[in-house]
């Protein structure tokens, strides 16, 4: 039997379990001064390679917001679970001015396009500059960043997927009790599972709906699109094109947007007869 419980504060870290990658984001004050804090509450923002963001959630009052705010910029490092003592270390709360890190394992070297530094032992790290913030009420904010660098160490950059995993060995964050007893996680049993294309369907496609004049060669060139994906790149397109100014979609600028929007490796999952 299902049974609701009252929703009380801290809902979200000891009564619901959301398993969550534990990072550590480091910041500079506008004396230089370096600081460290755990964080978890992160996703990516903007997942497109034109301009990708991360999205950070946080209490207003924090020193890391605080610089966030000041300087700009922050950087987010992703320490392995080797290191799990030294992560509940940046969690005290240390007075303003203090860097963290010297109370801890953890190295500092220098990031490569922001000041905030970077840890060397993280295998996968992060950098950011400030592009939004949010103040969601009086104690809560959110901040959206633009990556300017992903960092890894080298040797884990031609790694497969699992692979990578298993050697950055990074710990899951699965919530605390009483604010104090902080309980992780650790990836030890991976299992890959292919995702199968949409199946075939005998029923005749539907006619494609436009809404604006097409190029005759851009809408030739759009029957390549896989047919479960083709009414949404049209729509995608024209939306595109329509805020851009321009009332035609032209062979040029819709192969330049699958180009960017619907790669082939996109198109491949929704394509049966498509090669890995």
């Amino acid at each position: 039997m299902k049974k609701s419980v009252p929703i009380k504060q801290f809902w979200y870290s000891d009564i619901v379990v959301f398993p969550k990658i534990v990072t550590i984001i480091t910041t500079v004050n506008e004396a230089g001064k370096v600081n460290a804090a755990p964080y978890a509450y992160f996703m990516h923002y903007d997942v497109l390679n034109k301009n990708p963001r991360i999205f950070l959630g946080m209490r207003k009052f924090t020193h890391t917001y605080q610089n966030i705010l000041k300087t700009g910029e922050f950087v987010i490092n992703f320490p392995s679970a080797d290191y799990l003592e030294d992560i509940m270390e940046t969690c005290r709360f240390y007075p303003e001015g203090v860097n963290e890190l010297e109370h801890t394992r953890f190295t500092e070297i220098p990031s490569q396009k922001v000041a905030p530094p970077s840890i060397k032992e993280c295998g996968q790290i992060i950098e950011c500059k400030l592009n939004k913030q949010y103040e969601l009420d009086k104690i809560q904010a959110h901040i959206i960043g633009d990556i300017v660098a992903l960092v890894f160490d080298e040797e884990l950059i031609d790694l497969g997927r699992e692979e990578r995993f298993r050697r950055l060995n990074l710990p899951i964050g699965l919530g605390d009790e009483k604010r104090k007893y902080f309980y992780f996680g650790l990836i030890e049993k991976i299992e890959m599972l292919a995702l199968k294309p949409p199946p075939k369907d005998d029923a005749p496609e539907e006619e494609i709906k436009t809404s604006m004049e097409w190029d005759p060669e851009a809408f030739k060139e759009l029957q390549n699109i896989p047919a479960a994906i083709r009414q949404m790149v049209v729509e995608m397109s024209e939306d595109v094109i329509s805020e851009e100014g321009a009332d035609k979609v032209t062979y040029e600028r819709y192969m330049k947007l699958v180009e960017e929007f619907a790669p082939k490796d996109l198109q491949n999952r929704f394509d049966e007869d498509a090669d890995d």
